[in-house]
């Protein structure tokens, strides 16, 4: 008995019953053969040894898919555990996921020290068992089983996972002399694991939970060719360099305190004229596109959020409900701007003919993320949502739609973002009870964005799973300078919020209809958003956004008086900047105004106020002659004009 098989180009091929990944890769090419990693059967990753009992289609995954990396990663994170094992008899295992890049596996090494001389061990472990050519093979066992294995290992964290698990639906994994809890799948074998760096140790609670054990998280990664991993190691380093906390302490844009609490970032005056900057440009672009603004409290009613869903889909993820001396009364830190933004709508009546309104706020919101889970100004408590709501009809949602993606893409060509993708976030279809709406609402809205996307000429992936509560979306997914990928701009649509706050226009029928309602945030969050630009610029910010555009540098004191008057015509022309009249020598000036990355540094000393003229000096590109302050001013604004 055959069973077909529907390959990515459309072609349709035959085989036996039973037929493997490796199989059918093998009937394609030698080459495909010999790199290929896994296999997509109907959307669903197995391995390559796993026989295909029915009709299916098919996509050979290899180091090239994203699906692919992540298998490679897990077996790398299988490949950990069996060296770590081999070099600590005992130890007891967590969870070994693979991550964007790489693989962690949460440890418990009991008191046993654990640091870079132990990494370094447990590496040159993995490369001897890696070249064993170990195979991966899967094995279907009873919860009895499970239970009875992890029980003589005396592991207690394996037996609470398969605790939590269906009989009939548990397999392990063996490679070598390891042998895991796990789904799968997996690499054919460790052979294909040639290059491997343990990177960092860090503390993680037991399944993130404050209250359990704080087990050690390794974290590592693995590549098919050592040039790759030397590579990645280099970008490494780049990122390093270019950490915005770092920068961002250097450049004096933020900073956290723990008297004023954990993930509440303060801006600095230089970071707060970056902000409004950024703010500024926004909304001009809002105004210019018909958004009114709207300010709404930092507080809201906690019926306010029953109402919207966000209490039940979101309340263990909010700060605690503040009680007030009134009875029964009780609000919230603000977890989303939306529910404020409804209640707006709902002021007075409306017609067909006000739609669409579309009101905008820069709204900050508190959301109570774990301590473990903060990271600079990428995952914080409060933040600063670029936020607005369209309140449409259905007619216009496709319309509204792509102007919102033309606003997402504006910032990105005037941020230098230049490599996206448009990831449309789709329900997941075997978990619905995560979302609220009927199925052919969530169909119409999938359907819509997925034609706006296509209409723009958009290059899209469907994610299922990546939804938000009440609707789909499309979240532009950025890569930076270092081909990292963050996910900035963010477009919604949902039909639940009008229906769950009873929201009306009058139709042309003179009928009471719903609006749709259109959620967009091209930054994401202001806090976010400036993390990843100072990472993609390496704080090297374009002129208009930059906290200082120029420094004024007198060689010596003797030429302070006229330093100062360029600096104040400077001023009045609203060219941000700074006067360095120290007594320290020009050569010190320079570098202090270098490590700042001020755009122009104006220097000035005898021959420059004898003929009424500034020596320019661009950041990272040496000197520039001298030119009167009027050529200067010309020239600035030129280069300054803020994008359009």
């Amino acid at each position: 008995m055959n069973v077909k098989i529907s390959l990515p180009d459309g072609s349709v091929r035959e085989y036996p019953q039973g037929v493997k990944g490796s199989e059918i890769a093998a009937s394609i090419s030698e080459g495909l053969a010999r790199v290929s990693l896994a296999i997509e059967v109907n959307g669903e990753v197995w391995d390559l040894a796993r026989p295909i009992l029915s009709d299916a289609s098919i996509k050979i995954l290899t180091w090239n898919d994203k699906t692919g990396k992540s298998t490679f990663w897990h077996s790398s994170a299988h490949l950990f555990a069996e060296a770590l094992e081999a070099l600590y008899p005992g130890v007891k295992f967590g969870i070994g996921p693979p991550i964007d890049n790489g693989f962690y596996y949460d440890v418990d090494l009991g008191e046993q020290p654990f640091g870079d001389e132990e990494l370094a061990a447990v590496e040159s472990r993995m490369k001897e068992l890696a070249k064993k050519d170990s195979a991966f093979q899967r094995k279907d066992v009873s919860k009895a089983d499970a239970l009875a294995y992890f029980t003589e290992k005396n592991d207690p964290y394996k037996i609470e996972l398969i605790n939590d698990l269906e009989d009939g639906k548990i397999t392990f994994y063996t490679q070598g002399n390891f042998t895991d809890l796990c789904r799968g799948p997996h690499i054919p074998n460790t052979s294909f694991i040639k290059a491997i760096k343990l990177t960092n140790v860090a503390g993680a609670y037991w399944r993130g939970n404050e209250k359990n054990k704080m087990l050690t998280r390794v974290y590592g990664i693995t590549f098919p060719k050592q040039k790759e991993l030397e590579e990645y190691l280099h970008l490494l380093e780049e990122a390093k360099k270019r950490d915005h906390r770092k920068l961002g302490k250097e450049l004096e844009l933020f900073a956290f305190s723990e008297k004023v609490g954990m993930g509440l970032p303060l801006w600095l005056p230089k970071g707060t004229i970056l902000r409004e900057r950024l703010e500024q440009f926004m909304r001009k672009a809002q105004i210019r596109a018909g958004y009114d603004p709207v300010v709404t409290p930092h507080i809201g009613s906690k019926s306010l959020y029953v109402t919207s869903g966000h209490y039940e889909k979101y309340g263990k993820d909010s700060f605690q409900p503040i009680h007030t001396p009134d009875e029964g009364e009780e609000f919230l830190l603000k977890p989303m701007n939306c529910p404020h933004h409804c209640e707006i709508y709902k002021t007075k009546p409306r017609s067909y003919r006000d739609l669409p309104i579309r009101l905008a706020e820069f709204g900050t919101v508190y959301r109570y993320e774990q301590s473990g889970e903060l990271h600079g100004l990428t995952r914080v408590r409060g933040f600063t949502q670029d936020d607005a709501h369209i309140f449409c009809r259905p007619d216009q949602v496709k319309e509204e739609f792509i102007k919102v993606i033309d606003l997402v893409l504006l910032v990105f060509r005037s941020l230098g973002f230049e490599n996206y993708t448009a990831q449309v976030s789709l329900r997941d279809p075997e978990n619905k009870q995560k979302y609220i709406g009927e199925d052919h609402l969530w169909d119409k809205a999938e359907q819509e964005i997925q034609e706006a996307a296509n209409e723009r000429g958009l290059s899209t992936v469907a994610v299922k799973g990546e939804a938000a509560f009440y609707g789909p979306k499309l979240d532009f997914m950025v890569k930076d300078a270092l081909g990292r990928s963050w996910q900035l701009g963010t477009i919604q649509v949902d039909y639940q919020l009008p229906q769950r706050f009873e929201l009306e226009y009058v139709g042309s029928d003179n009928q009471r209809h719903r609006p749709v309602m259109i959620h967009r945030a091209p930054f994401g969050s202001l806090e976010r958003f400036v993390a990843v630009l100072i990472e993609h610029c390496a704080g090297n910010f374009p002129l208009w956004l930059a906290p200082d555009q120029i420094a004024v540098l007198p060689i010596s004191e003797r030429f302070n008086d006229y330093a100062k008057r360029v600096y104040e015509s400077l001023k009045e022309q609203d060219i941000r900047g700074i006067l360095d009249d120290r007594n320290e020598k020009i050569g010190r000036k320079i570098r202090d105004a270098e490590t700042q990355k001020v755009p122009y540094m104006l220097i000035v000393g005898e021959r420059e106020v004898a003929e009424e003229k500034v020596a320019i000096r661009k950041h990272g590109q040496g000197d520039q002659g001298s030119v009167s302050l009027d050529e200067f001013v010309a020239k600035f604004k030129i280069d300054c004009a803020p994008p359009n």
